[in-house]
């Protein structure tokens, strides 16, 4: 989520999500426009808005990074994989 205000109402933000946003216009105020049709006038410039679904953007994916990466195992023989398998096989036909 990012945290916008409305527009002459600094003192209390809200958190919107950032998929909803479907446009956003500057007329000369900064204008939303929801996913939902709803329209939403904040005090950030749109340049503000795009930075603000940057960084969520960049937050949400690094945080996926992070999640993913297994855990490193110490380098064996083997340069860290497992070792390979082996099973045993009778020469001679049954």
């Amino acid at each position: 989520m990012i945290t916008l205000n409305r527009l002459g109402h600094n003192d209390e933000p809200f958190k919107l999500n950032p998929d909803m946003i479907v446009t956003v216009e500057s007329t000369p105020d900064t204008v939303l426009t929801l996913a939902t049709g709803a329209k939403v006038v904040v005090a950030e410039t749109p340049d503000d808005v795009a930075q603000a679904v940057h960084e969520y953007r960049a937050d949400v994916l690094s945080d996926a990074f992070r999640r993913r990466r297994p855990e490193r195992r110490p380098a064996g023989p083997h340069g860290g994989r497992d070792a390979p398998h082996l099973a045993a096989v009778d020469d001679e036909p049954s």
